[in-house]
């Protein structure tokens, strides 16, 4: 099961206060396309989730050695029941698996009580089919599948823009909690040369 790439922020950090050194960007892809249009996602306070299907499931945390809480665990298991994923995915088998990515959050996970009370959920961001990555419309077409939460979609605009909002704090879409932060992406999927997918993120606590 593949893990998720890590995300870099916006901003290099000072090695000494781990504070951003504001305009220099973390990498130059970043830097030359800051004024173009990006889309901003919510970024969910949670722990990192994989399902793989492959006519088999699996599940994964961040990484192969990250645990799972018990009551996540519980909840994962009630959403990507085998039967569900056989009807909503019919044509996955082991040469091509399908990866969901998403964040496990809600009660006693990091701060995510004022999401969900004491409840927690699965909020999906991203598809992987075997080497390729879905398109919005083709993960908002998976989440209604499996009547899945999906990480919404704030707006659009410059990273800068994005920047502004974020610093500033705001609140989420969900609960009552204030947002963490943002994922932006280029409106038009990307990749580097090294062919990673261009993509970063911003959160309130790096301005605090």
């Amino acid at each position: 099961m593949k893990e998720y790439h890590k995300i870099n922020s916006v901003f290099k950090r000072d090695e000494r206060t781990k504070r951003f050194i504001e305009g220099d960007w973390s990498t130059p892809e970043l830097a030359y396309l800051a004024g173009n249009i990006w889309t901003w996602d919510e970024k969910i306070d949670g722990t990192n989730i994989r399902v793989e299907w492959t006519g088999k499931r699996g599940f994964g945390g961040r990484t192969d050695n990250a645990s799972i809480p018990a009551h996540l665990f519980a909840r994962l298991e009630e959403l990507f029941s085998p039967e569900r994923l056989s009807v909503a995915l019919p044509d996955t088998n082991e040469t091509t698996p399908i990866t969901l990515y998403g964040e496990g959050f809600g009660s006693k996970i990091q701060k995510g009580g004022l999401y969900l009370g004491d409840k927690v959920d699965f909020i999906l961001f991203d598809v992987r089919v075997g080497e390729w990555w879905l398109k919005r419309e083709a993960v908002e077409d998976i989440a209604q599948r499996l009547d899945l939460r999906i990480t919404p979609i704030l707006g659009e605009g410059t990273l800068l823009e994005a920047i502004e909002k974020v610093r500033h704090g705001f609140q989420s879409t969900i609960g009552t909690a204030p947002a963490e932060g943002m994922v932006l992406r280029p409106k038009t999927h990307m990749n580097d040369r090294r062919g990673d997918r261009i993509i970063t993120k911003v959160k309130t606590r790096d301005f605090k």
